[in-house]
C-alpha cells in the first residue's frame, strides 16, 4: 500500500500558523460584500486574519480571497454568512479562496517513473531551469495507448489527447537532471504518454476559512435553474484549511443550494470538523456534492459529517486526485432528486466520480448510505474507470461499499457495512478482485487508522 501520510496542511508536519494581523469588520445589518471584500483585500497584501463577529450577515456578491496568509474567521456557528444571489452564478463559489493556478515551461521526463518513486529523471541541460521550492505538477497526454491500456476506448473521451495533471508537487532538491520530490509519486508517468513536469505558478498559500456557519439557498425552483453553485471554493491553493464550518438553515429546511465545499487544483489542504447538509439541487450534472475534490493532491477531509446531499464525499471530473484521504468522515442519506420537491430517487453514494483516482485512503469512515468505486462506464461523459490503487481502511455503516477497482483496489476491516467486490457492468475489466480481508472485523484491526499510524512512522512520533 501507498503511504497516505502526506495529506493535509503542510503534510501533517504543523498546524496553520496564525497572522499577527486582526482585521475586525462591522455588521450594519444590509449587503456587507463591499466592506468585506475590502478587508479581504487589504489583509491579502500582507496577511492577516478577517474576523466576522457573530450575527448575520448579509452578502449579495462573492468574495474572494485571492493573496497569501489570509484568514477569513468567525466568531462559531453564531457567525452567519447568508448568500443571496440568484443568476449569473453557475460553476463558482461563494467564498472563493485561490488564484489562478497556471503551467509554465515543460520538461519532458526522460525515465518513466512509477508509483511510490520519490525522484523523477529529466534532461540534464533542462533540469537548470527547475530548482528546490519550485511548485511543479507532473502529468502526461491522455493517449490512446493509455486509454486502450485501462480498456477504455470508446468511453473515456473528455481529455482525450490532452496533458493532464496527476500529481501536484514540490521539488526538494535538483542534481544533474534527477528531481526530488517532496512527496512520491501515485501514478504511472510513462514517457509513451508524453511525461513531463511542469511549474505551477498563480499559487496562494496558508490560507483559510474557520468557525463560521454558512447558507445561500434561494427559491427551490431557481436553484434548480443554476448548477455546480459552492458555499466555499479552493484553487491553487498550497497549505489551506477549513475548519469547524457548518451549512445552516433558519426553519429547519435546506441549507445550500447545490455544493458545499469545492477542493480544485490544490494540494496540502485539510478540511476538518466541518458538517455540511441538506442540499437544494439534488439533480444531475454535478449538483448535490457537499464535500468535493477535484484534480488535487495530499488533501486531507477529517472528522467531518455529511447529510442529505446526493453525494456527499465525492472525488469528481478530471484526472488527477491522488493521495487524498478522508479519515473519520460520516454520511447519510444521500440520494437524487431531478426535479424540486421530486420523488425521492436512489440511494446517492459517497463516491469515485470520474476518471480515475489514484492512490486514495477512505480511513475509518461510517456510511450509512454508501461508498462506491466502479467502472460507471459512458455516464457522466464517459467516468470510466474511476479508481485505482485505493484502500478503504476500518468502513462502517449500514450501507453498501462497493469496491470494483481497475488494477488493484484493498478492503480492509469493516464493521456492519456490506461489501460488494464483483457486479455486472460496474465491475467490467476490473478484475482481479479486490483484495478484502478482516470483513466485519473492524473492531479487532490493527491499527484503527492507517493515516494515523504512517504519520507517527513517518514523523517517527
Amino acid at each position: 500500500m501507498h503511504d497516505f501520510s502526506y495529506a493535509g496542511f503542510a503534510r501533517g508536519e504543523r498546524e496553520p500558523a496564525t497572522p499577527a494581523r486582526v482585521l475586525r469588520v462591522d455588521n450594519d445589518g444590509g449587503d456587507m460584500t463591499a466592506g468585506v471584500q475590502a478587508a479581504l483585500d487589504e489583509a491579502s497584501r500582507d496577511g492577516g486574519v478577517v474576523l466576522l463577529p457573530s450575527g448575520d450577515w448579509r452578502f449579495d456578491g462573492q468574495l474572494v480571497v485571492r493573496g497569501s496568509s489570509v484568514v477569513v474567521r468567525g466568531e462559531g456557528a453564531s457567525t452567519r454568512l447568508r448568500f443571496t444571489r440568484t443568476f449569473g452564478i453557475d460553476s463558482t463559489s461563494q467564498l472563493q479562496l485561490g488564484g489562478a493556478p497556471r503551467f509554465e515551461g515543460e520538461w519532458p521526463l526522460t525515465v518513466d517513473a512509477h508509483p511510490r518513486d520519490l525522484v523523477v529523471q529529466v534532461a540534464p541541460g533542462d533540469a537548470g531551469a527547475v530548482q528546490a521550492g519550485d511548485e511543479v505538477a507532473l502529468g502526461h497526454v491522455i493517449t490512446d495507448e493509455f486509454i486502450a491500456a485501462h480498456g477504455m476506448t470508446f468511453v473515456w473521451r473528455a481529455f482525450n489527447g490532452t496533458w493532464q495533471p496527476f500529481e501536484w508537487r514540490t521539488v526538494v532538491s535538483v542534481s544533474n537532471g534527477v528531481v526530488t520530490l517532496d512527496v512520491p509519486v501515485r501514478s504511472p508517468l510513462l514517457q509513451r504518454d508524453g511525461a513531463s513536469l511542469r511549474k505551477v505558478t498563480g499559487l496562494v498559500r496558508e490560507v483559510g476559512v474557520e468557525s463560521l456557519s454558512l447558507s445561500d439557498t434561494i427559491d427551490p425552483g431557481a436553484a434548480y435553474l443554476l448548477t455546480q453553485v459552492h458555499l466555499v471554493g479552493l484553487t491553487g491553493v498550497v497549505d489551506g484549511f477549513v475548519r469547524d464550518v457548518r451549512s445552516f438553515s433558519d426553519d429547519g429546511g435546506a441549507e445550500l443550494q447545490s455544493g458545499g465545499v469545492l477542493v480544485l487544483m490544490s494540494k496540502r489542504v485539510t478540511v476538518s470538523g466541518s458538517t455540511l447538509g441538506r442540499a437544494q439541487h439534488r439533480g444531475g450534472g454535478g449538483n448535490g456534492y457537499l464535500f468535493e475534490v477535484r484534480q488535487s493532491s495530499d488533501v486531507l477531509f477529517r472528522d467531518c459529517h455529511g447529510h442529505d446531499g446526493r453525494h456527499n464525499f465525492i472525488q469528481n471530473w478530471g484526472f488527477g486526485t491522488t493521495g487524498v484521504v478522508w479519515l473519520r468522515v460520516t454520511s447519510e442519506r444521500g440520494f437524487a432528486t431531478a426535479t424540486p420537491g421530486g420523488t425521492q430517487g436512489g440511494v446517492g453514494y459517497s463516491e469515485f466520480h470520474h476518471s480515475l483516482a489514484t492512490a486514495n485512503l477512505v480511513d475509518s469512515s461510517r456510511f450509512d448510505d454508501g461508498f462506491s468505486i466502479v467502472n460507471r462506464g459512458a455516464e457522466s461523459t464517459g467516468a470510466g474507470h474511476t479508481g485505482t490503487q485505493n484502500v478503504l481502511w476500518n468502513t462502517s455503516g449500514t450501507g453498501l461499499l462497493r469496491s470494483m477497482q481497475w488494477g488493484w483496489g484493498a478492503v480492509v476491516g469493516t464493521t456492519g457495512i456490506a461489501v460488494a467486490l464483483d457486479e455486472f457492468f460496474i465491475a467490467d475489466g476490473t478484475r482481479p478482485l479486490d483484495l478484502a480481508e478482516g470483513l466485519d472485523a473492524g473492531a479487532t484491526l490493527e491499527p484503527q487508522s492507517l493515516y494515523e499510524d504512517q504519520r507517527r512512522r513517518r514523523l517517527g512520533r
